[in-house]
Parts: C-alpha cells; sequence; structure tokens
C-alpha cells in the first residue's frame, strides 16, 4: 500500500530545553561531517517549541523513547531514538541524526510528517505510540 504524498506535513513539535540544547550542540558539531542530517536537525529545533523538561507530556518523542509508528509503505517499526554514539539498527535503537530519526523528533502520538529519505526520496510517517525511558 503506497500513498501518494502531495503536500509536506510538518506538524508542532514540543522538545524539553535540556534535549533541544543538547540537539542543538549535535547539530553544530555535525555540520562539517554530515551537513545535510545536521542542517534538516537544526531546522527541526528551529520550529520547535521548547518547554521546560517537567512539562514535555508523555505522548511526545524525547531522546531515550521507544516509538511505533507507521510508515508510507504500510510498516510498523518500533524503535528507540538515541545519539549517534549508541545507535545500533540491529538492536532497534537509531540515530536522531537519520532522516527518520530527525523526522521523529518531538512528535506527539497520532501526529504524522513528511520526510525526506538520503535518495531525496519522500516518505511519511505517522506515530502510534511512544514510551518513555524507565516506562
Amino acid at each position: 500500500m503506497t500513498n501518494t504524498i502531495h503536500n509536506d506535513l510538518n506538524p508542532e513539535i514540543v522538545l524539553g530545553a535540556a534535549d533541544h540544547r543538547q540537539l542543538n550542540v549535535l547539530a553544530m558539531a555535525g555540520l562539517t561531517h554530515t551537513p545535510d542530517q545536521s542542517d534538516d536537525l537544526l531546522y527541526e529545533l528551529e520550529r520547535a517549541r521548547v518547554v521546560e523538561d517537567g512539562h514535555v507530556p508523555d505522548d511526545i518523542v524525547r531522546m531515550g523513547s521507544t516509538v511505533h509508528y507507521r510508515t508510507d509503505s504500510g510498516q510498523e517499526p518500533v524503535v528507540t531514538l538515541v545519539y549517534p554514539v549508541d545507535a545500533d539498527i540491529a538492536q532497534g535503537r537509531i540515530s536522531v541524526l537519520t532522516p527518520v530519526g530527525t523526522a521523529l523528533i518531538g512528535l506527539r502520538v497520532g501526529q504524522s510528517i513528511t520526510w525526506r529519505d538520503r535518495a531525496h526520496k519522500r516518505h511519511m510517517l505517522t506515530v502510534l505510540a511512544v514510551t518513555q525511558p524507565g516506562n
């Protein structure tokens, strides 16, 4: 099942202040090594609504969250969003600096977003469930 996507979806995203600060440092540091991925992350960080860490709702994807999402091709992966150093796709830990990881950060359950893969093909994903670390 493949959906045709005509418009980009850029829903409001929410980030806690600590994640926002650390991800900005990561993205800025990556500009010389991974400029495309870093630019994409910086764009998401710029448009995010930043809230105090204790006020981030539990249904928001943040660093360390385990996320169940549906792709436009009907797949339903479950992944944990991590920093690049902790990424291991075989263990389901994806880096926030990957196109999917950048698309997921800050989304809420039920939200959909369009994103482009490294070949610049457009995709869509919808967040189905979010579990926070320790829950």
